[in-house]
């Protein structure tokens, strides 16, 4: 790991550190989750909030904010592809939650591995 990726990280690890419980547990999960799915990602902070890219030079593909609800986006770098079925033409790209359970951790997975796919 490049001395530039491990400054990212322990800043997304700091940034993450300053959230309030349930929130910051949930956060810390769904960044490993991202970081499992797909670890050729990078993590860094991108608007004062966690994201992932494909490299520290390269603009973020996947975001984390914890707003009013915690939200896990896609950037507009990331490749779209429509949602097919009831949602047709629409591209899905934001995702609301208030908690984590198995199948949440998995979709989340099945998202971060199709932006870098």
């Amino acid at each position: 790991m490049s001395a530039k990726d491990e400054k990212n990280l322990s800043q997304v690890i700091d940034k993450i550190a300053t959230m309030d419980e349930p929130r910051r547990s949930i956060v810390q999960r769904v960044h490993e989750v991202v970081l499992a799915a797909a670890p050729s990602l990078k993590p860094r902070i991108w608007y004062g909030m966690p994201a992932y890219a494909r490299s520290a030079s390269t603009p973020a593909l996947v975001t984390l904010r914890n707003d009013e609800r915690l939200n896990l986006a896609l950037t507009e770098k990331a490749d779209f592809r429509p949602a097919g079925g009831a949602d047709g033409a629409l591209m899905p790209a934001a995702w609301y939650f208030e908690t984590l359970d198995a199948d949440t951790e998995r979709r989340i997975a099945e998202i971060v591995s199709g932006v870098v796919s």
